[in-house]
């Protein structure tokens, strides 16, 4: 009995390893590792990133000998603690767009895991027939360096001294900031409910602000709550003006009488650095056809961020907000080095937008 327990366990660790490298991808690695076709090299390559092989995923490429090997990881998994070095390759689509005998060309979704939710990044990857399989013809990656130089630094900033425990009694902290919200625009989709709109800090000071909404069923009795987490520009300076989105999942317009909106306000210290520039933003349909909105940041300071998050609010031609998209920065803003962003929003609403502004929200090591 004691011998055929300990043969059960072994069997059941066995079963166990079995699911978990199934579920990891090996199996699908095993079946692709020969690369006879332009997509099973490039499907080949992308398992070889996921399980973070990289000898083997640089040994694939059919340009090595043309590019560094740090440099390539770099490309793939980030670097100045980027967002991208917070990811893992979840998973992979890949499809074809052009085949020859000798040359190919595959377009390749791939499926970041990250701190803040998934992030999709679409590449066009060349492929060559080399002997017996196919080699993927990785673009050389256009890491930044930034040349030494030297940044004036002149920006305003704000530092906040509460009392003490040695001050008199009944002495005041500051007060806290005002804030108004100045616009609010319910929109049904499909699978939700969602509340856009607009808030201000109307103070002198800056202040960290938070919107609520409550939803009120026709007896006026609250039948949901939800708050605008990260879609909106927590920290604002004096008189700036920040988007906000709230979603209600499942919920439809007409179950509702009326929103209860409600903003919270902090006085934090700030100040106006680091100025991240955004320019040459327009609108156009991306490689799977979505549309988007698209420019790029430029980092005026002299300090990198490692983290950048875009914020757009889209305006129709009466001015009304009709909604809000966000979309982080997978690598880092280095200093005077412009980086491409996107955000995309639905086609009916893209059809109505008659103007847009986007802000960016950052995040630095050691200062966040």
């Amino acid at each position: 009995m004691r011998y055929l327990l300990a043969l059960l366990i072994f069997a059941v660790t066995l079963l166990f390893v079995a699911v978990g490298w199934v579920t990891s991808g090996g199996l699908a690695r095993a079946e692709i590792r020969s690369a006879s076709t332009p997509t099973e090299a490039v499907q080949a390559l992308l398992a070889d990133v996921q399980s973070h092989n990289w000898d083997r995923a640089y040994a694939r490429l059919a340009n090595n000998k043309d590019i560094d090997r740090s440099a390539f990881e770099r490309d793939l998994s980030g670097s100045y603690r980027s967002l991208r070095t917070y990811s893992s390759l979840e998973g992979f689509d890949v499809w074809p767009i052009h085949a020859a005998s000798e040359q190919a060309v595959v377009r390749a979704n791939l499926h970041w895991s990250t701190a803040v939710g998934p992030i999709d990044d679409v590449r066009d990857l060349k492929v060559e027939h080399q002997g017996s399989s196919w080699k993927v013809d990785w673009p050389s990656p256009n890491l930044p360096k930034v040349p030494p130089q030297v940044i004036p630094v002149n920006y305003l900033r704000w530092d906040v001294i509460n009392r003490g425990p040695e001050d008199d009694w009944g002495e005041q902290n500051v007060d806290t900031p005002q804030v108004r919200i100045i616009s609010m625009n319910p929109v049904e989709r499909p699978d939700r409910l969602i509340i856009l709109g607009e808030i201000v800090n109307e103070d002198t000071v800056p202040a960290y602000v938070n919107v609520n909404a409550t939803l009120l069923d026709q007896h006026n009795a609250p039948m949901s709550q939800e708050g605008s987490f990260d879609k909106i520009s927590h920290t604002l300076l004096p008189k700036q003006v920040s988007p906000y989105r709230i979603d209600f999942p499942g919920i439809k317009l007409k179950q509702i009488k009326s929103v209860r909106m409600d903003a919270k306000a902090m006085l934090v210290p700030a100040s106006a650095d680091p100025v991240i520039e955004v320019s040459g933003q327009r609108m156009n349909t991306d490689a799977l056809g979505k549309k988007v909105l698209s420019g790029e940041l430029l980092n005026e300071s002299g300090q990198p961020v490692n983290i950048a998050q875009t914020l757009a609010v889209f305006y129709d031609s009466n001015g009304r907000v009709i909604w809000v998209s966000d979309g982080y920065i997978d690598q880092a803003l280095l200093p005077q080095t412009p980086v491409h962003f996107a955000v995309d929003l639905p086609d009916d609403v893209a059809a109505k937008v008659q103007n847009y502004h986007v802000t960016v929200n950052h995040y630095s090591s050691g200062n966040s």
